[in-house]
């Protein structure tokens, strides 16, 4: 929903219209099909600017704390918890970036950063203590069948007692629903080792966007009819996938998280692209595109300008996310 300062792109290109996009999004999928392997974790590093930096070498550090832990999944139960907001309160009285309730602070709460305190509402402590804990369920349930990072994350939920009574994820809707979130989110928080699939859906969603070319932008615009169908950036990605049944939240910042992130050398039509005041944290981005290959988005740059073609490369250039359907899914509602 934010601006950015935009690069007029000549007439030329804007002409091109359908010829241009498809041509890219056809000719890019054809390689793209004969190379990719699929989404793969690899090691145990995080995305580049997923976690914002203040936070960044705690998660790395504390997410290595025990094997059924990694970083990504630290990094996805933090933001699922609290959308890294250090002084957030639920109606539960649950307290933090990491969501703590006191019961459970005060037999669980460790002081992570040597200082003589256990502080519920510092980072410092609190992201320690969310690992510490992660790994003790970790402990109680390794010797159950099936995922120890699984059932670890079921023990965070559901308790170690009914992981282990049930022999592993036990069969209640809420716990099977926040292991599957939590791994799906995961994948947006570490570093892809090797090439990401497509997005299945990136054409229809190419074509939508497409198909709004030469609209005039309009800030908080999602396309109403009493709003003349006009649209914002972040208002004319969702939009675009909603096109092909996948719902993304409605700001660029939120979005960012929708999926894996591809680096600049393997995008593919379709991916989102992002632009940030701070190129180290997520939290800061403040503009987005739909990638159409060639070096080019399409977006919806400014107040005054029109949906059109702009170039990715400027300094402000975040990174990118391959949408998917699990990935949005497993986006909380409210970060």
């Amino acid at each position: 929903m934010t601006v950015r300062k935009a690069w007029v792109v000549g007439g030329a290109l804007v002409g091109a219209g359908m010829g241009f996009v498809m041509l890219l999004v056809v000719g890019v999928y054809v390689v793209a099909g004969n190379l990719v392997n699929g989404f793969g974790t690899g090691g145990r590093a995080l995305a580049s600017g997923a976690v914002p930096a203040a936070y960044k070498s705690l998660v790395q550090k504390w997410g290595n704390l025990c094997p059924a832990l990694t970083p990504a999944l630290l990094a996805a139960q933090l933001y699922q918890e609290s959308g890294w907001n250090p002084t957030v309160v639920s109606p539960a009285d649950a307290r933090g970036i990491a969501q703590f309730i006191p019961s459970t602070w005060a037999t669980h709460g460790i002081d992570g950063n040597g200082d003589g305190k256990r502080d519920i509402w510092d980072p410092a402590d609190a992201i320690p203590s969310a690992a510490s804990y992660d790994c003790e369920l970790a402990k109680y349930v390794k010797d159950v069948p099936g995922n120890v990072s699984d059932n670890m994350l079921a023990a965070y939920n559901a308790g170690a007692y009914r992981v282990i009574q049930s022999g592993g994820v036990p069969p209640i809707g809420e716990t099977q629903n926040y292991v599957k979130r939590i791994r799906s989110l995961a994948q947006s928080f570490a570093a892809p080792a090797r090439r990401i699939d497509p997005t299945q859906q990136a054409a229809g969603a190419i074509a939508f966007a497409q198909s709004k070319l030469g609209t005039p932008y309009l800030w908080g615009g999602e396309g109403s009819a009493s709003q003349g169908g006009r649209f914002d950036c972040s208002g004319l990605t969702q939009a675009a996938y909603a096109k092909v049944g996948i719902t993304l939240p409605r700001v660029a910042n939120d979005q960012y998280n929708a999926g894996p992130h591809p680096s600049r050398s393997q995008l593919l039509p379709g991916d989102l692209v992002f632009f940030s005041n701070d190129l180290g944290d997520s939290r800061a981005i403040h503009h987005v595109g739909i990638y159409v290959g060639g070096g080019y988005m399409i977006d919806a740059p400014r107040t005054g300008a029109v949906i059109r073609f702009d170039p990715i490369d400027t300094p402000d250039y975040f990174g990118a996310t391959r949408v998917t359907e699990d990935g949005a899914k497993a986006l909380p509602t409210k970060v």
